[in-house]
């Protein structure tokens, strides 16, 4: 056997090296909130005239067949045991008495959204034409509209002791913005980072399907109503639906929808972190859609423009809402 020196052929090295191999490609796609996405498109899908009318003529005929039923089954009920078809009739009787306080109360909701649409819309109009005596009627509701909030009492006082001094229109209105919707506006962003941060959480952490899309559309319906609470404008049920449909009208119409790179990027450390976990990468996008959504919500149910409070930005609210989830991502 041969003990010399063992050649090897090394031709087509410099092709092969390492340092010439192709980049291995991503194909993670970077986190998109599909949560809040889909969420925000059951909200904003509105049925044809077809099926609500479909709807609306099914609704009616099973009113009316459960209605002639249960009478019949009473009547039936009562010719058996006279006793106990008195107590079903009380038993109809109650129920259709709670439905029509539930209806007044669904009313009673409208009506509050209402009064802080007109509201802003009087503050707007005296704002531009300079109408002094427009903006005093406007403080006057708005007086009328906290007189029994307990957190505004301290900026009713100061409103009073310092309305008489304003003599244009504006000014009075940003005294009003000053001492009476701060504090409303503080806890109406603490409802917001709140539900940010149980977006972010539930989507980070719960791996199942639909169930971050089923925990972003009840915390976001949530948020929504307590916003309007938070403000004067406390609704039912299909006023927070309502609600809800014009927020994110609203986000549609101002193209405030849209996930890019700047979202991540806006609060402090997320794009680093998205790397590491897409779970948490959508975390964060979801929650800072959902801070969106609070503060469209912020913005649809002030009964003032802003004049003397600034505009809070979604990164601040972000950087806020999730802080604690970035000391737990990092450590």
């Amino acid at each position: 056997m041969s003990k010399g020196p063992l050649l090897i052929d090394l031709e087509g090295e410099e092709e092969a090296a390492p340092d010439r191999a192709p980049p291995v490609p991503d194909e993670a796609a970077p986190p998109e909130g599909r949560a809040m996405r889909a969420a925000m498109a059951g909200l904003a899908r509105r049925p044809s005239w077809l099926v609500r009318a479909f709807w609306a003529l099914a609704l009616a005929l099973l009113g009316v067949v459960v209605s002639v039923a249960a009478w019949d089954f009473a009547v039936a009920l009562m010719e058996r045991s006279p006793l106990l078809g008195r107590a079903v009739a009380v038993l109809g009787a109650a129920l259709a008495l709670v439905a029509v306080l539930i209806a007044i109360r669904e009313a009673a909701g409208f009506a509050r959204l209402g009064r802080l649409d007109r509201l802003r819309a009087g503050a707007e109009a005296a704002q531009a034409g300079g109408d002094l005596g427009a903006a005093r009627e406007v403080v006057a509701r708005l007086r009328r509209l906290y007189a029994a909030r307990t957190e505004a009492a301290w900026g009713l006082a100061r409103l009073d002791e310092r309305a008489h001094e304003q003599l244009d229109a504006e000014a009075l209105l940003a005294l009003a913005d000053a001492e009476l919707l701060a504090p409303l506006d503080s806890a109406a962003l603490a409802a917001v980072e709140a539900a940010a941060r149980q977006v972010a959480t539930v989507t980070a952490l719960v791996p199942l399907a639909l169930a971050d899309v089923v925990a972003a559309l009840v915390a976001n319906l949530r948020m929504i109503r307590a916003v309007a609470t938070i403000y004067g404008g406390r609704t039912g049920t299909l006023g927070s639906w309502r609600l809800a449909r014009a927020v994110v009208a609203h986000l549609v119409a101002t193209g405030a929808v849209a996930v890019g790179d700047d979202m991540i990027g806006s609060v402090a450390g997320g794009g680093v972190l998205s790397k590491l976990s897409r779970r948490f990468g959508e975390g964060v996008v979801n929650g800072a859609l959902t801070a969106r959504v609070g503060l469209a919500a912020i913005e649809l149910c002030r009964p003032l423009p802003r004049i003397a409070v600034a505009r809070p930005t979604v990164g601040g609210v972000v950087r806020r809402a999730l802080a604690g989830l970035f000391a737990r991502g990092e450590g």
